[in-house]
C-alpha cells in the first residue's frame, strides 16, 4: 500500500515525537506543573515584539497581490537584499540579493540544496551523534549517509577520522552548528581543519565536495563564543538557515539559503536550487513571513532566557552526578547515561515523570538528551526526581 522507500521511516519513528506524544497523555494524568518534558526542542523564549508588529503592519498595508499571490521562486528581491546586508554587517561577507534564496525553513533548504547537488549513489559525510532527520533527507535524493567520529570528550569532530571517510563518491559534507544533539559550537580550529582536508580531497579526487553549513540555531550561542561563518573558511560551502530558533518561529516555515559567488558554477548551482524549491513542492517561500524577517531582521530572542536554563540544568544535574559537556549554543545537552542501554534509563525516568530522548535516536548511544527550552520552574521542579535517578544508578 504504502512505498517501499518509506517503509522504514514508518517503522522507525522519530522518538522524539514518540516521547512528546507519551508526554501528552502524562500531562493530562499528572497534570502539566507534574510532568518534566525535555524532550522536543520546541522553542518557547518569547517571540520578539517586532515580529507580531511587523505582521499587524504588513496586512494592513500590502496590496493582496503581493501578500498572497506568486513570486518568483528564489523569494522577493528586497527581502533577500535585506538579508544579505544584514549577513555582510554580522559576519563581514560581501553577498547580495542573488546570493539569497527564501526556503520554507532550513528543513526545506537542506533538501532543496540536497535536490541540487546530490546524485543517486553519492555520499554525504555526517558528523554523529547528529539529528536523524538528515537521513531521510539525503534519502529523498537517493544518497548515502556515511557517520563520521568526534571527540566524546567534546564532541568535536574527529579530523583524522574525517579524513578516513572522504571517498571517491562523497559529494557533500553536513556541518551542523550550534549542534543538535549536544550544544557544542564548532571551533575555528575544527572548520579550518574541515576546509582544509576538504580543499586536499579535492584536488586528490578531481572532484567537487561541498559543505552544507545547517544553521538554525546560529544565534542562540552563549559565554560571548563566536560561530564561524563557513563561507569564509571553504569556498563550496551552501548555509542553510532558518527563522525558527532565533524569532521563535518554528511553525511559519521561513528561512534561505546562501549560495556564495566563490562556490563553484554559483550562478548555475543558484538557479537550479531556485528551480529545485519549486519542483520539491515548496513553490516559494511563504510571502507574509518573508515581508515580516525584512522588518525584524535585526530582531532575535532574549537569550538570557535559554541561558538561565542552560546554567540551572548544568549545575543541577552535575550536582546530581551525572556525567555531561556544558552546552555551548542550542537549547540541547546531551547526558551520559548511567548504564550502557540509555533506553533502560529513559524508562526509569518515567518513574519521576521526567521525559528524556534516548541518544540512539542521534546516533549517539549511552548518552540522553535533553531540551531546556522549558520553563525555568520545570529545571528546578525536575530536579528531586533526577536526584532520585542519581541514587538508583549510584552517582
Amino acid at each position: 500500500m504504502i512505498s517501499e522507500k518509506m517503509k522504514p521511516l514508518m517503522a522507525n519513528n522519530s522518538a522524539i515525537r514518540t516521547m512528546f506524544e507519551e508526554g501528552d497523555k502524562m500531562r493530562a494524568k499528572f497534570g502539566r506543573e507534574n510532568v518534566f518534558d525535555f524532550s522536543l526542542g520546541n522553542p518557547d523564549a518569547p517571540t520578539p515584539p517586532e515580529v507580531n508588529k511587523a505582521i499587524k503592519e504588513i496586512v494592513d498595508e500590502e496590496p493582496d497581490l503581493i501578500l498572497h499571490g506568486y513570486m518568483n521562486n528564489a523569494g522577493f528581491e528586497d527581502v533577500r537584499q535585506t538579508i544579505a546586508e544584514h549577513i555582510n554587517a554580522t559576519q563581514e561577507t560581501n553577498f547580495s540579493a542573488k546570493n539569497i534564496l527564501m526556503t520554507v525553513g532550513a528543513a526545506s533548504g537542506l533538501n532543496v540544496a540536497l535536490k541540487t547537488i546530490l546524485n543517486p549513489g553519492e555520499e554525504v559525510v555526517i558528523f554523529k551523534p547528529y539529528f536523524l532527520e538528515y537521513n531521510w533527507y539525503v534519502n529523498n535524493f537517493d544518497g548515502v549517509v556515511v557517520q563520521a567520529e568526534t571527540d566524546q570528550s567534546t564532541f568535536q569532530p574527529n579530523l583524522v577520522a574525517f579524513e578516513a571517510c572522504i571517498t571517491d563518491k562523497t559529494r557533500v559534507v553536513l556541518v551542523n552548528s550550534p549542534h543538535n544533539p549536544t550544544g557544542v559550537v564548532y571551533s575555528e580550529e575544527t572548520i579550518q581543519g574541515i576546509a582544509a582536508i576538504l580543499e586536499k580531497k579535492q584536488k586528490e579526487l578531481g572532484r567537487t565536495i561541498f559543505i552544507i553549513a545547517d544553521e538554525p540555531y546560529r544565534e542562540l550561542a552563549y559565554d560571548g563564543i563566536q560561530v564561524p561563518y563557513v563561507t569564509k573558511y571553504y569556498a563550496n560551502t551552501i548555509v542553510a538557515y532558518s527563522y525558527s530558533k532565533s524569532l521563535s518561529l518554528p511553525g511559519e516555515r521561513i528561512g534561505y539559503l546562501v549560495i556564495p559567488d566563490e562556490l563553484e558554477e554559483s550562478q548555475l548551482v543558484f538557479d537550479t536550487a531556485s528551480n529545485a524549491n519549486r519542483i520539491i513542492g515548496c513553490v516559494n517561500a511563504p510571502s507574509l513571513q518573508q515581508k515580516v524577517i525584512a522588518k525584524c531582521v535585526d530582531a532575535k530572542v532574549d537569550l538570557s532566557y535559554y541561558d538561565k536554563n542552560r546554567k540551572a540544568l548544568y549545575k543541577g544535574l552535575k550536582e546530581c552526578g551525572f556525567s555531561c559537556v556544558m552546552p555551548q549554543g542550542a537549547f540541547y545537552l546531551f547526558m551520559k547515561s548511567p548504564v550502557e542501554k540509555e533506553e533502560e534509563f529513559c524508562q526509569a525516568a518515567k518513574k519521576y515523570n521526567i521525559l528524556l530522548v534516548p541518544g540512539s535516536a542521534f546516533a549517539g548511544p549511552g548518552y540522553v538528551r535533553l531540551a531546556y527550552c522549558v520553563s525555568y520552574e520545570t529545571i528546578v521542579n525536575s530536579m528531586p526526581g533526577f536526584k532520585k535517578l542519581a541514587e538508583e544508578y549510584g552517582l
